[in-house]
């Protein structure tokens, strides 16, 4: 099922997301210090490509605050509003509930990239 799923998703979300997030990686590594920021975007896109059979686990100290606030002010609204936007629209049929709440997941790790990691679950 997992397979099915993330090639559904594939087709329909994970591509125009994984563009979004990779873009913005792209934008924050232009400058040296944008690179954490940057590397971040790199590797949750590629969790918005196939999300079906991975978690997100959080945490974090001070040191990811400060940077999750830097983030949310920048980038982060952005591409939680995307994601949201899709999850609403997944949502509003039966059979795409599935699909929207990944993209309430990419939606939550938009707003809190630092201290995250993704696992297989």
């Amino acid at each position: 099922m997992k397979f099915i799923g993330n090639l559904i998703w594939f087709l329909v979300a994970g591509l125009i997301m994984w563009i979004s997030w990779a873009l913005a990686g792209i934008l924050w590594c232009i400058t040296i210090v944008g690179i954490p920021w940057g590397v971040q975007c790199f590797k949750f896109a590629k969790l918005c490509l196939f999300p079906f059979g991975k978690e997100v686990r959080y945490g974090g100290g001070a040191g990811s605050l400060i940077l999750n606030i830097l983030w949310i002010v920048i980038s982060g609204v952005p591409l939680a509003i995307e994601a949201a936007i899709c999850g609403v629209i997944f949502c509003i049929t039966i059979i795409g509930i599935p699909f929207g709440k990944q993209c309430f997941k990419i939606a939550k790790l938009a707003l809190m990239p630092f201290g995250s990691e993704m696992v297989e679950g």
